[in-house]
């Protein structure tokens, strides 16, 4: 794998591992962006976060990784609607209405960005050297 895909992995378990963390350390924040409909949000938040923890640490092994990254990719779909619903309401600290507007907007569309960076980890890897 090129440095610059290496290092780009490490960056993203990071962040899922850090995303988790901080599901289970400041449930707040993730609490308000769920949709209301859903049901018990609290064990959604944990389920969630443990999973984000779990991928994180399974992308840096390469035996778990195309299936951590398929995962990951599965995850950011399963919370796009929470998203959605941040942005239409823009939900922010004080619930609904005290958002960042259209920060919540424009981070939408960085979930295809998300969802591609997972999907070049599922990629059979190619002996190209380390020149990337």
């Amino acid at each position: 794998m090129s440095r610059t895909k290496t290092v780009l992995l490490y960056i993203m378990a990071a962040f899922y591992i850090f995303a988790g963390y901080n599901h289970l350390a400041n449930p707040e924040f993730y609490l308000a962006i769920m949709p209301p409909n859903l049901p018990e949000p609290e064990l959604l938040n944990v389920i969630s976060g443990l999973a984000e923890i779990v991928l994180g640490v399974f992308l840096l092994d390469p035996r778990t990784r195309a299936l951590a990254a398929w995962g990951t990719i599965a995850l950011l779909v399963a919370v796009f609607p929470a998203n959605i619903y941040a942005a239409t309401a823009n939900i922010g600290p004080d619930g609904p209405g005290s958002g960042a507007g259209t920060a919540n907007w424009i981070r939408l569309p960085f979930q295809i960005v998300f969802i591609a960076w997972a999907w070049w980890y599922t990629l059979p890897q190619t002996n190209q050297g380390n020149s990337e």
